[in-house]
């Protein structure tokens, strides 16, 4: 107590401080409160500790915590919690500071001390409380505050640097806006880390991004790569306002003094959050026990072991389950509710269930994972990351050509980066500073050796699979998404067939939680063009996709490199910048743009056997393997024809002696070509007959099980094959199959063997009872795939299944296609069944349709199908022009069914009296689907002109309202509820084009 009265008189009686820079330290053997001031100018250089040179020569810009001589500062008695207000001197009647300042001294908190600014836009929690011998002035315009210089006093004992931030040595470059201000001062975690490691980075960025979703604003930075004072003030100010400090600790984080400082201040103040990187506490507290480490080291170590309570351990396999604990951690700590939105129900981020058989590919997996994640085992030093100056966190507008520069000083010279969010969907503020270019920097290569012996650029994040149809490229991408979900936020499946891969695209917005639907009615304000609208569209998903939050978005079966429906470039959708998103792409093409490929070649030998064994890995003699041999040899190694022979084996008590010798004797199928078979579909089936055999051998398995013909699963299979390539439902399938003819016995019976292996599957749970124990039957045999939706049971077609399945039946199952999507298709959850449906009824582009339905059987598919999936697109997906296309192709179809209404009136009035008297029923035309087809046409040009509307297309929707109104008012009369709804309509077109 004698201590402290002694001080508070040593701040009010002057004394002589001697001259030179003096800081304050405290020493381990202080008692906790006191301050221990130690001399640091010219005059007394030679009592300056080792430890203390060392200390000041290894922090960046000379040092963190020492102010240069130019600078004056004072102590903070200052609580973390509680904001002072700042107070402003008095100016004094002299300006000019005294020559000797009097000493002021205050007694330090038990945790480490920072020092304030004169600047402005320090946090409030920043700010240093008066002393007494400062003079105030009620003047609110002047503040400037007068510093004195502290007195040191010598102590013999080694002294140890507090955690203390220098006061601005530099102005701002320009004004600071009041919204930085505000966001210097709001910031809620500070996230701390080091090493050039990207994928260090990159989790940081995915834990700022999944911080920022929950409300939280955050500020990530590594301090080590700082070369000017502006952005060390902005770090500092940051540090000593937040409510809780993140640091993500390594194993050189230790090495690091700004992580070392990070972590005892935030430990000091019991809001330390560590985060281990591919380490662990357990390691880094086995550096207690190494002789060099210093006394820092130990208190840093010691602080993490009294703050590890959490235990937030990252490694490659728990990223996602690490960054939810930790956001879920701080929201508690916060005392936020969760903002962040909620998946679509029934949505499985992957698409399908992982292939429990999945053999060999290992060196595979592994050149994606080095292209993608770069080659983890080596050391941190050999990765060169570009950080492209004044690119905005969240937005991918392009990577830069030219090569970063790099440095070998681990102290400066690099690219900074300080990211600042703002809450929820706040623009982010990022201080980007140049580095001061030396003569021996260094250029590293962008391009990295990979394990398989191929140079990949070590920034790539889009990552090709080429090869053959059947080969296994999806099952590739699959075992890969498993096998590193933990590294994404979540994985994102996209089918990218040519006529269904906008509407796949458009569908993450769901998943991802966006809003992409069109414009609503409005008399006020602009009106976008439908154009605008639906680039709209695609830039929200694009934004979402591509910023720091890492998605893995995979493409499978990508047909073409410009967009089915417009043309559009891939790059219009994957830009060279992809942020934390990796993008798989599995295709035939040759050349996906400037992409890295793979070419994938054919599994091998060894797990080519494995595949052809089945599930059941049952052993075969010597005799017997060889037949496996030689149909490894037939099908050309493909995969899909290996699964489906382990599929036969495995189902059905068959050896591979007998299945071959069976499948050997299906005969070849003609050379007739189908009109609605593709070129290269044709061209597959001819290069591969042993495989058509094959797939011929397992359709007379499903025919001839139980003794039974026309099976539930083998015509839910000749429907199937007319679906769109993605999920269907079993009651879909069910229903469409029960619209199919009856199916006519063209298959033979061959060999003894084949009888054998009917008379075997009846006696293997081969004979299904339900529309679910058929589709569970197709995807036993190898036909299909079960998929991961719910509720029910889903399944997906392999692409080659459904081209055999057409060849084999033709039209008539796609005509039971359209009419089971006509009476259970649901737009939310069948959407691309729908437009498969509308190819086959309409036809689009230079396609012809390829299904006739009665005019009946139209006005209801128009009804059920065609009007809700195209009101469906345009209002929830902003897909416009396409949503209005498919409207007047239905209005054309409609206008045909009168014309042919009109034709047979014709035909009727001017026949004979005799044709008259002897025309059956059947034969005349229906009055009440005459007036059912006129007024759908009504329907549809009124719904039409209401979304013309949206567009600003006032003069078409005006034209088209008015021949609606006509024939209502013809139908309905003038006065009816629908010929009212109708002049309403116009009414407000008429208005809306007056005022453009």
């Amino acid at each position: 107590m004698a201590m402290d009265e002694e001080g508070l008189l040593a701040g009010k009686l002057p004394q002589e401080p001697p001259s030179g820079l003096t800081i304050k330290i405290s020493t381990s053997g202080s008692k906790i409160g006191k301050n221990i001031l130690t001399p640091l100018g010219c005059s007394n250089s030679d009592s300056t500790s080792p430890n203390l040179k060392n200390s000041i020569e290894s922090s960046p810009c000379n040092s963190p915590l020492v102010s240069p001589p130019s600078s004056a500062f004072v102590s903070a008695l200052q609580s973390p919690y509680i904001s002072p207000r700042a107070i402003t001197p008095k100016p004094q009647e002299n300006p000019a500071p005294p020559e000797n300042p009097t000493p002021v001294s205050h007694s330090s908190p038990p945790f480490s001390s920072y020092r304030g600014s004169q600047s402005d836009d320090i946090p409030s929690s920043s700010y240093t409380p008066p002393s007494d011998q400062y003079e105030y002035s009620d003047d609110p315009t002047e503040a400037k505050l007068k510093y004195v210089t502290c007195v040191p006093v010598p102590d013999p004992a080694p002294p140890r640097i507090s955690f203390s931030f220098p006061v601005p040595r530099i102005s701002f470059k320009g004004p600071v806006s009041p919204a930085s201000n505000a966001k210097l001062r709001s910031c809620d975690v500070y996230i701390g880390y080091h090493g050039q490691n990207p994928n260090l980075m990159r989790f940081c960025k995915w834990l700022k991004s999944e911080l920022e979703l929950q409300g939280i604003v955050c500020f990530v930075a590594d301090r080590a790569k700082y070369s000017n004072t502006q952005s060390h003030e902005i770090a500092d100010r940051v540090i000593c306002s937040v409510t809780y400090g993140v640091v993500v600790v390594t194993n050189s984080s230790i090495l690091n003094h700004p992580s070392l400082e990070e972590i005892r201040f935030f430990a000091q103040k019991k809001n330390l959050v560590p985060i281990f990187f591919n380490t662990g506490l357990a390691e880094i507290t086995g550096l207690l026990n190494c002789n060099s480490i210093d006394k820092e080291c130990r208190e840093v170590i010691d602080g993490l072991v009294k703050s590890n309570e959490l235990k937030l351990e990252v490694n490659e396999g728990n990223g996602r389950s690490c960054v939810a604990k930790a956001a879920g951690i701080l929201r508690a700590k916060l005392g936020r509710k969760s903002v962040a939105e909620k998946a679509a129900e029934g949505f499985e981020e992957i698409p399908f269930p992982r292939n429990k058989c999945f053999a060999g590919r290992e060196k595979e997996i592994m050149e994606i994972e080095t292209a993608l994640f770069g080659c983890t085992d080596s050391s941190e030093q050999d990765y060169a990351v570009p950080i492209i100056k004044g690119e905005t966190s969240g937005q991918s507008e392009g990577l830069a050509d030219e090569e970063s520069d790099t440095f070998s000083s681990s102290r400066g010279g690099r690219f900074i980066n300080l990211e600042l969010g703002g809450k929820c969907k706040e623009p982010t503020l990022e201080a980007w500073v140049e580095p001061v270019t030396g003569r021996n920097s260094l250029k590293r290569s962008k391009y990295k050796k990979s394990k398989s012996g191929n140079y990949k650029t070590l920034d790539s994040s889009v990552f090709c699979i080429n090869g053959v149809a059947g080969i296994g490229k999806t099952e590739l991408a699959l075992e890969f998404a498993y096998r590193y979900s933990q590294r994404y936020k979540m994985v994102l499946w996209v089918g990218g067939e040519a006529r269904y891969f906008r509407q796949n695209l458009l569908n993450l917005s769901q998943n991802l939680g966006l809003d992409v639907s069109a414009d609503a009615e409005k008399e006020r304000g602009r009106i976008r063009s439908f154009k605008e609208q639906e680039n709209e569209a695609f830039e929200r998903v694009k934004r979402e996709l591509f910023r720091d939050m890492p998605y893995l978005l995979i493409i499978d079966n990508l047909e073409t490199e410009r967009e089915w429906w417009e043309g559009k470039d891939l790059h219009d959708l994957i830009p060279r910048n992809t942020g934390g998103t990796h993008v798989i792409i599995t295709t035939r093409l040759s050349k996906t743009m400037n992409f890295d490929i793979m070419q994938l070649p054919p599994l091998e030998l060894t797990d080519a056997m494995v595949l052809m064994r089945g599930k059941r890995r049952r052993d075969y003699p010597t005799e017997e393997l060889q037949f496996l041999h030689k149909f490894d040899e037939k099908l050309g190694r493909s995969s899909f024809g290996l699964w489906l022979v382990g599929s036969l084996l495995s189902e059905i008590a068959i050896s591979p002696c007998a299945l071959f010798e069976a499948v050997n004797q299906v005969p070849l199928e003609d050379g007739s070509t189908y009109s609605y078979m593709s070129m290269s579909d044709e061209q597959y089936c001819k290069s591969n007959p042993f495989l058509m055999k094959l797939l011929h051998f397992s359709f007379m398995i499903l025919q001839q099980t139980d003794g039974r013909k026309n099976l539930l699963a083998l015509r839910m299979l000749l429907v199937g094959a007319w679906f769109a390539p993605a999920p269907i439902s079993a009651t879909l399938l069910a229903t469409a199959s029960k619209n199919m003819p009856a199916i006519g016995n063209g298959f033979r019976k061959w060999t003894k063997c084949m009888s054998l292996a009917f008379s075997c599957c009846s006696g293997c749970g081969l004979a299904p009872q339900s529309e679910e124990d058929a589709a569970t039957l197709l995807v036993k045999l190898g036909l299909a795939r079960r998929a991961n939706r719910q509720p029910g049971c889903w399944i997906q077609f392999h692409p080659i299944t459904q081209v055999f399945a057409r060849r084999k039946e033709g039209l008539s199952a796609a005509k039971a296609t359209v009419q089971g999507v006509r009476k259970v298709g649901n737009p939310s959850i069948n959407t691309n069944h729908l437009w498969a449906s509308a190819f086959l009824v309409f036809g689009f582009k230079s396609e012809p349709p390829l299904v006739q339905l009665k005019a009946i059987d139209m006005v209801l598919y128009i009804k059920k199908t065609a009007v809700p999936l195209a009101i469906r697109a345009f209002t929830t997906f902003s897909i416009c022009n396409s949503a209005l296309e498919l409207l007047k192709v239905c209005t054309n179809v409609l206008e045909e069914v009168e014309k042919s209404f009109v034709s047979q009136i014709q035909d009727w009035c001017h026949g004979s009296l005799c044709w008259k008297r002897n025309i059956h029923g059947h034969q005349r035309v229906d009055e009440y689907l005459w007036q059912d087809v006129t007024l759908l046409k009504a329907s549809l040009l009124e719904t039409r002109a209401k979304l013309l509307l949206r567009g600003g297309h006032f003069d078409g929707g005006e034209e088209l309202c008015r021949t609606c109104i006509s024939i209502r008012t013809v139908m309905l009369g003038h006065d009816h509820a629908q010929t009212l709804a109708a002049q309403e309509t116009l009414a407000k077109l008429v208005r809306m084009r007056s005022k453009v």
